[in-house]
């Protein structure tokens, strides 16, 4: 029995390893154009990928491809948790953790009745506000991961990285002179870069070019705002098993495995027993993860599919930008 269970990995192996390197190619190749040219990563993956969208079709890298857009999306997902602690959230108080599950909340409702509006679903809308206001991309991939299958998902998915990361890189450089023009102090500067920039390498850069206590501040707020993650994940788990019990579906699981996996690494890395190097090692291993699925995500995309997606969720990302950058703004600036 050894021996069988033991041929059949080594099968499925060889058949999942050409599109796990394609994909993992990509995301080196990305990673190099990004550190070259100070562009966010997860843009250069995604585009590199489309570039190279033909291995996704059938040959020896397509079931590959799959797998990594899935399950190793699911790997870098579960090992975010490695990024908080308990004791970060704590530490600035109740006042900004009121704050961030105010905003998060008020962005993503605001997000559902937009895309609405504009004629889209509502996951669409949650995809979209959960992107602006957890964690940019790496957001967008963990909510599309906990959604039910769909034919536009993965297009959905991939615009949301698009207009994301994009936005969150005019937002690096436009929010530190909002911040000056309205007079915020070191602290309020980093509640503010902290509470609406996207991505978290934006959040830093834009924080530590201000000073050392803004970019500390604006580091622990945005990894507060990752901490929503597991909670809009199981809302988005809940409303999906509902629909699926409406259409006579199969329910997804109430918590993803991913998602637990999630809270366990947070709860561990809250003990403080986790060295340094350890901790270290489980951000770059996630990073790397994501830029792989986003990577593989690409391949499975072609230009023209996005082409048809139109002007809406454009109006639609950045007026969720706009709005909770002008929330966060507001309780600042008259608190």
């Amino acid at each position: 029995m050894i021996a069988a269970t033991w041929i059949s990995v080594r099968s499925r192996t060889q058949v999942l390893l050409p599109g796990i390197i394609a994909s993992t190619i990509v995301a080196a190749a990305a990673s190099f154009l990004s550190e070259h040219y100070a562009a966010p990563v997860m843009l250069f993956a995604l585009l590199l990928g489309m570039a190279m969208n033909f291995l996704a079709a059938d040959g020896p890298c397509k079931e590959g491809i799959e797998f990594t857009a899935r399950s190793i999306l699911r790997i870098g997902v579960a090992l975010l948790g490695m990024r908080i602690t308990f004791e970060q959230v704590a530490s600035l108080g109740w006042g900004p953790v009121v704050l961030v599950v105010g905003i998060v909340t008020a962005t993503i409702c605001v997000s559902v009745l937009l895309a609405r509006a504009f004629g889209f679903q509502s996951l669409f809308g949650v995809l979209t506000g959960g992107a602006t206001a957890i964690c940019g991309a790496s957001a967008a991939m963990a909510l599309s991961a906990a959604m039910p299958a769909h034919p536009a998902k993965e297009r959905a998915t991939l615009f949301t990285v698009v207009g994301v990361s994009a936005l969150s890189t005019m937002a690096m450089i436009a929010y530190p002179m909002i911040v000056q023009w309205f007079g915020l102090d070191d602290v309020e500067a980093g509640i503010f870069l902290g509470g609406t920039i996207h991505d978290v390498a934006q959040v830093v850069g834009a924080g530590y070019s201000i000073s050392q206590e803004a970019g500390d501040t604006a580091t622990i707020v945005k990894l507060m705002r990752i901490a929503m993650l597991l909670p809009v994940i199981l809302c988005v788990v809940m409303i999906a098993r509902a629909q699926g019990a409406e259409d006579g579906g199969k329910r997804p699981p109430l918590l993803p495995l991913f998602a637990v996996v999630f809270v366990l690494l947070a709860a561990i890395n809250s003990t403080g027993w986790v060295p340094q190097t350890v901790q270290q090692f489980g951000n770059d291993l996630s990073r790397w993860c994501l830029v792989i699925a986003i990577s593989a995500l690409g391949m499975k995309t072609q230009l023209k599919e996005l082409a048809t997606v139109g002007f809406k969720p454009i109006l639609l990302m950045l007026i969720e930008t706009v709005i909770l950058a002008a929330m966060v703004l507001a309780i600042l600036y008259f608190s």
